[in-house]
């Protein structure tokens, strides 16, 4: 499976449409790495993940219109998510991440 996760700093980023940074995992963390973006665009993110085979997003907010795309490209979405990237990314590979959690 492949992750991306959005990222502000070391936090998952509070809003999809202006993530610049990104955090790729693959092989439950045996392979990570982080990509800045050029700019922040919603459209050219949905681009990426897709361009990437991405399984699963986690992202902060996200508007409805994206997340529907991505749902319709079967590429799975957690949103609603705040915490450290760390921490969020555990969760994620322990497949015990909700929708809405805020993770300390």
């Amino acid at each position: 499976m492949k992750i991306l996760i959005t990222l502000e700093k070391d936090h998952v980023a509070p809003r999809f449409d202006f993530t610049r940074e990104v955090l790729i995992v693959e092989n439950k963390g045996e392979k990570v790495r982080t990509v800045i973006l050029p700019r922040s665009s919603a459209e050219e993110l949905c681009s990426f993940i897709l361009a990437e085979n991405i399984d699963l997003v986690v992202c902060g907010g996200i508007e409805e219109t994206y997340y529907q795309y991505l749902l319709w490209k079967k590429i799975r979405v957690i949103d609603r998510v705040i915490g450290p990237a760390k921490e969020v990314l555990k969760r994620v590979i322990k497949n015990n991440l909700k929708e809405g959690e805020i993770v300390k």
